[in-house]
């Protein structure tokens, strides 16, 4: 349970009502005053009470007048029914839960094409209310400041407010308390959203999809770790059911279909060169699971759509060893031509055609085995350049194939 902090003081309206309420002969003493501004997330001592009645603190501030207490009275307890909070004195958090649910509820929706981008401009916002909530708790003064005359002057809106901290702000202050990885995840999704902002793109969900779950979960993690687990997320956002089901022939097609905008593209690529591959795995920074159908012998476990296998247990385990992705071997144009003429081609050599149309075995096929990203691979195993043949059959000294090569089959 999160430690109450010195942060946890009155506001100047606050101030205001408990003046208005010693003066009032409703509330004979500090105690009864106090019960109506002690709340689950900040607990106020009797002391402060006395300090207003006494004028050691707040002289300053005018006590409300009849209407504005009555009114507080009649709104009294003004509290959110799901978490306790309340409206005006814990809107920040209040903000921020709401903000997190409606950036997941509209990625959610059915029938929207840029859930993405909508989600990610929304969950920023989520995450500025939360950073703000800890920061105002703590006690840490989140606004914009700028020296004037040798003295520090808070920043302004044009119209006349104070300027808070963005998230970028939030995220490099020595006291803010997101982790690494998920600080990580916020700095990505924030570069992402100025590319947004600033160009046209087009669907980047598929793409960006662990980094969005993760997000998620490090919003929920935090929310729960510094304010209570009673705040977290998990019961107003239910699994989302889905109308079919995804062969991996049918995700092949869609990811070949989605290509990313160049300049997306690129500003993942910049972002990521800066991280270490321990940074990358973190799951904070971008969330990964494998969907495995699941199985039970008795009906009622098998209820459960789906169930997390935490990661160090011996299930999960299982499941890594099954699942490991293993990178196809690579082979070098030495190698490529020991293995043919193995196959029976002892005339090939790494360079082959007639008179001045030599032309070099990387460029036609070494591009395609290595897996790297040749100039053509229409026929599967093999890059077939401008001028060369595209199948085996006809490449070595134009005489065919009987048959294709073992290794080559394997290959593919």
């Amino acid at each position: 349970m999160p430690v109450r902090r010195r942060g946890n003081k009155l506001e100047s309206w606050e101030v205001a009502l408990i003046k208005a309420m010693i003066g009032d002969e409703r509330w004979p003493n500090d105690q009864d005053i106090l019960a109506y501004f002690t709340r689950p997330t900040r607990s106020i001592n009797h002391r402060a009470i006395s300090e207003i009645r006494t004028s050691a603190k707040h002289a300053a501030v005018k006590a409300a007048d009849a209407d504005e207490l009555d009114s507080f009275i009649a709104s009294w307890p003004a509290v959110d029914p799901e978490t306790g909070l309340a409206l005006r004195g814990d809107e920040l958090l209040l903000k921020a839960r709401e903000a997190m649910i409606a950036a997941v509820h509209t990625f959610n929706s059915a029938g929207l094409t840029f859930r993405a981008e909508l989600f990610i401009v929304t969950a920023i916002i989520a995450w500025t209310y939360l950073l703000h909530a800890w920061f105002k708790r703590e006690g840490i003064d989140y606004r914009h400041t700028k020296n004037e005359g040798g003295q520090k002057v808070v920043v302004k809106t044009p119209n006349g407010a104070d300027k808070f901290w963005e998230v970028e702000q939030c995220l490099k202050h020595e006291r803010c308390p997101v982790e690494q990885g998920a600080r990580d995840n916020l700095r990505f999704l924030l570069e992402l959203r100025h590319e947004i902002e600033h160009r046209s793109t087009n669907r980047v969900d598929e793409a960006v999809s662990a980094k969005l779950q993760a997000c998620c979960l490090n919003f929920n993690d935090t929310i729960k770790q510094h304010f209570g687990p009673q705040y977290g997320l998990e019961r107003r956002l239910p699994i989302a059911l889905q109308f079919v089901t995804f062969s991996p022939d049918q995700r092949a097609l869609l990811k070949k279909a989605g290509t990313l905008p160049r300049h997306i593209e690129t500003m993942m690529e910049g972002f990521e060169r800066h991280l270490t591959p321990e940074q990358q795995a973190d799951p904070r920074y971008a969330h990964r699971l494998f969907m495995i159908r699941k199985t039970a012998n008795r009906a009622p476990s098998s209820d459960l759509a789906v169930e997390l296998v935490p990661p160090n247990s011996r299930v999960a385990q299982k499941f890594d060893i099954a699942l490991k992705e293993v990178e196809k071997k690579k082979y070098l144009p030495t190698e490529v031509v020991r293995k043919i003429r193995a196959e029976g081609w002892n005339r090939f050599t790494r360079s082959f055609g007639r008179g001045s149309k030599q032309r070099s075995l990387p460029r036609v096929m070494v591009s395609l085995l290595s897996e790297t990203r040749g100039a053509g691979t229409k026929h599967g195993w093999i890059a077939s350049g401008r001028n060369a043949s595209r199948t085996v059959r006809n490449t070595v000294f134009n005489q065919p194939l009987k048959r294709e090569p073992q290794w080559v089959k394997h290959m593919t």
